[in-house]
C-alpha cells in the first residue's frame, strides 16, 4: 500500500531476570522466533529487522528469516537504553527517515501475538489515519480495588469511597498497555523524539491471552500451556 512497513524486534543478549531469554526454547522454537514468524506471515510487513548486540541472537534470528543488518552498539544494550533509542538507531542505520515509512515494534517477550492481530492493527492504523497505534488489554482486575498501604499495614483507607459497596462489573473498564504491538509513522517518532501518546495515537485492544509478556520462568510455563491448547484446538 502507501506505506513501507518495517517490523523491528529489539532483542539484547543480557536480561536480568531470565538470562538468555530471547533464545530460550518456548515449545519447539527460541522465544524470538515466534515474533519473527508472526511478522513474516503478516500481509503488510515488508521486512523484519532484529536489533541485537548478541552474536547468537543474530544467528538464530537469521535462521528464522529476519534480517540483522548491524549489531547494536554497547551503549544501546544496557538497562538504560530506551525503546526509542533503539528505534532511532535502527531508523538512522537503515535510513528509514522518509515519508510513508512505518515501524512496527514487536517485543520478543510477546510470543503469543497473532498474525491476525498484527494485520488488523495495521488496517486500524490506516483506517484511523493515525500516527501511532499501541496495543492494550483490559486489566485483569479493576485498579480501583488497588491502593497503597501504610507502613503499619492498616487497611482503614484501602477501599476507595467510590467503590464502596460496588460490584466489580459496575466499575468502569480500565485498560493497560500490554507491550505486544506498537505501530508508528517513522517521521512522527523522529519529530517527537519519544514513543508518544497524543491525539493521533489510538489504542488497539488485544486479548490478555495473546498479549502475555514473558519476564519470568512462570510466564514461560503459562505461554507453553496456552500454546499446547492452541495446537489441540
Amino acid at each position: 500500500g502507501q506505506y513501507r512497513v518495517t517490523a523491528l524486534i529489539p532483542a539484547r543478549g543480557g536480561s536480568k531476570r531470565l538470562p538468555r531469554k530471547n533464545v530460550k526454547l518456548l515449545g519447539d522454537k527460541p522465544l524470538i522466533a515466534w515474533s519473527i514468524e508472526a511478522a513474516k506471515a503478516s500481509k503488510y510487513i515488508d521486512r523484519v529487522i532484529v536489533s541485537t548486540d548478541d552474536e547468537e541472537i543474530k544467528q538464530v534470528s537469521e535462521q528464522y528469516g529476519a534480517q540483522v543488518p548491524f549489531l547494536r552498539p554497547e551503549h544501546l544494550s544496557n538497562d538504560h537504553a530506551s525503546s526509542f533509542d533503539v528505534i532511532k538507531h535502527t531508523i538512522d542505520s537503515l535510513q528509514l527517515d522518509q515519508p510513508n515509512e512505518l515501524i512496527v515494534l514487536l517485543q520478543p517477550t510477546s510470543p503469543l501475538r497473532l498474525v491476525s492481530e498484527l494485520d488488523t492493527a495495521l488496517e486500524f492504523f490506516i483506517a484511523k489515519n493515525a500516527k501511532g497505534i499501541v496495543s492494550i488489554s483490559e486489566t485483569e482486575y479493576s485498579p480501583m480495588w488497588s491502593n497503597t498501604l501504610p507502613e503499619n499495614g492498616c487497611m482503614s483507607d484501602f477501599i476507595r469511597p467510590e467503590v464502596q459497596g460496588k460490584r466489580s462489573q459496575d466499575l468502569p473498564t480500565f485498560f493497560r498497555l500490554n507491550g505486544s504491538i506498537y505501530i508508528y509513522e517513522t517521521l512522527a517518532l523522529l519529530e517527537q523524539s519519544k514513543i508518544f501518546f497524543d491525539n493521533n495515537v489510538y489504542g488497539f485492544e488485544t486479548a490478555l491471552e495473546t498479549a502475555i509478556d514473558i519476564d519470568t520462568g512462570l510466564d514461560f510455563l503459562i505461554a507453553e500451556t496456552i500454546m499446547k491448547n492452541r495446537a489441540i484446538e
